[in-house]
């Protein structure tokens, strides 16, 4: 009975053992080191690219520029990576989300090449949504309450991403 008993408390002992080490490396946060390379999304891939001119071009005369771009990451959602921006070639910059909030980017890809496929377009946001925006980018509380009208910018829904090597 006593052998049996072991048995039983050496096998509990272990299985929790094994379980909060599982805990451990799921709740362990991507290093800042983490090369953020990759796919997100579904998975795209990087013929018939158009340059950002283009779509800016595009947008100019149509409602919505469907395909995909290159460009370079200039900031990333500090929360979550639900969304990052990206710099256009006429000064101003677009926002890009991800299709249904199915996917997210690593927070530290800022700065690295991107290929993006999904919908532009040119829309007027609103200010509470710049507001949330503001601070999920980490802007100050004096930046917050600064936003007090909507702004018109370009966005980009994405369905797919590739976060290329900047080397």
């Amino acid at each position: 009975m006593r052998t049996i008993l072991s048995v039983i408390l050496l096998a509990v002992f272990t299985l929790s053992a094994c379980n909060s080490k599982e805990v451990q490396e799921k709740s362990t946060d991507v290093s800042s080191e983490t090369l953020p390379i990759g796919y997100f999304g579904e998975e795209i891939n990087d013929q018939g690219v158009n340059t950002l001119d283009r779509l800016v071009a595009v947008l100019e005369t149509e409602n919505e520029f469907h395909g995909k771009v290159v460009g370079e990451i200039k900031e990333v959602c500090s929360k979550k990576g639900c969304w990052m921006t990206i710099d256009l070639p006429n000064g101003e910059s677009m926002r890009v989300t991800f299709k249904d909030y199915g996917f997210f980017v690593p927070k530290n890809a800022h700065g690295y090449p991107v290929i993006i496929e999904g919908v532009a377009t040119k829309k007027v946001t609103d200010v509470a949504t710049l507001k949330h925006y503001a601070e999920d980018a980490g802007k100050s509380v004096e930046e917050v309450e600064a936003i007090k009208s909507p702004k018109k910018e370009y966005a980009f829904e994405a369905i797919g991403v590739i976060i290329q090597d900047n080397a």
